[in-house]
């Protein structure tokens, strides 16, 4: 006999063997578990109910970031004396020689505001604009957009001022602030 033989070393896996092995009798009656499969699959099948249908979530997009906040107060617009005759006596209007630029064709709702760049050649911030084709285009102080010759006054880090020249009702023109502010997405 060895040294370092113990009886355990030999009994121990012996014994396991024989209870793993003896849950692998075969059972011979199993009518208890045939009946209760029949009595299962003869029962009626339940009724499911069909999904209910969801309607398509909507999402929002708030376009009116270029009007007047709610909270604001309203500007007081004094007549002039010019504004109440009945004619105008201004030489405002626009120059409609000019060659018109890409974003003239779209009203000034469907722009919007995406970013800003600085131009390495001079320094100046130019504004990254959608059109209402999904295009984006670089602007800057001096160009043109929107439907009512509005010439680009200021771009800034998040909004662009637009000054509009457009009809005042009485055969003149006037002008009109507007802007446009970046978009969050």
């Amino acid at each position: 006999m060895k040294a370092n033989y113990r009886p355990s070393q030999t009994w121990l896996p012996l014994a396991l063997a024989a209870v793993m092995l003896s849950g692998c009798s075969q059972i011979n009656d199993t009518s208890d578990l045939r009946q209760y499969v029949a009595e299962t699959q003869s029962r009626p099948a339940g009724k499911i109910d069909p999904l209910p249908e969801f309607k398509p979530y909507e999402s929002f997009l708030y376009r009116a970031t270029s009007l007047r906040g709610p909270f604001q107060p309203l500007v007081r617009v004094e007549l002039t004396e010019e504004d109440q005759s009945d004619g105008p006596k201004n030489d405002l209007k626009p120059d409609f020689d000019r060659p018109k630029e890409p974003l003239e064709a779209f009203k000034l709702e469907n722009l919007v505001m995406v970013g800003t760049i600085h131009m390495l050649e001079n320094g100046d911030l130019t504004a990254l604009i959608k059109d209402g084709n999904g295009e984006i285009h670089r602007i800057k102080s001096g160009n043109y957009v929107g439907r009512n010759y509005g010439e680009i006054l200021t771009v800034n880090e998040t909004q662009i001022d637009i000054m509009e020249i457009v009809p005042n009702g009485r055969d003149g023109w006037m002008k009109r602030p507007r802007n446009l502010v970046l978009a969050e997405q």
